[in-house]
């Protein structure tokens, strides 16, 4: 995933992809690109929160941690907010890792659709 987002995306930085170059650094090894990880919000307010018809609107990011190479992550997204007379609902965002760091969090903007 990490080689494929670098060739999508054309960021080939060496914290990403060299483990020689990446060991040399704060670290201390690979780590995953940070909007690798936060698109993994789109399959959320797709897929799920809200989920069909959702309309992206905005998405805040804030990177609080690194993610590693092999680190699992749980996606959640939780309604903070919701205008019924212009079908926009606001969502926190917030991607954890395995021992439960906050790795990413922000405010999503989404138009529900009828």
């Amino acid at each position: 995933m990490i080689n494929n987002f670098a060739e999508f995306s054309g960021d080939y930085n060496e914290l990403h992809m060299d483990e020689n170059y990446a060991s040399t650094t704060k670290f201390g090894k690979r780590i995953c690109h940070g909007m690798l990880l936060a698109s993994f919000f789109s399959r959320l307010v797709g897929m799920s929160i809200p989920g069909k018809n959702a309309l992206y609107f905005s998405q805040s990011i804030n990177f609080q941690s690194p993610c590693f190479i092999g680190d699992q992550i749980l996606v959640r997204g939780e309604v903070i907010e919701k205008s019924d007379s212009t079908h926009i609902i606001t969502i926190k965002t917030t991607i954890f890792n395995q021992d439960g760091k906050c790795l990413i969090d922000g405010i999503a903007k989404v138009m529900v659709q009828s």
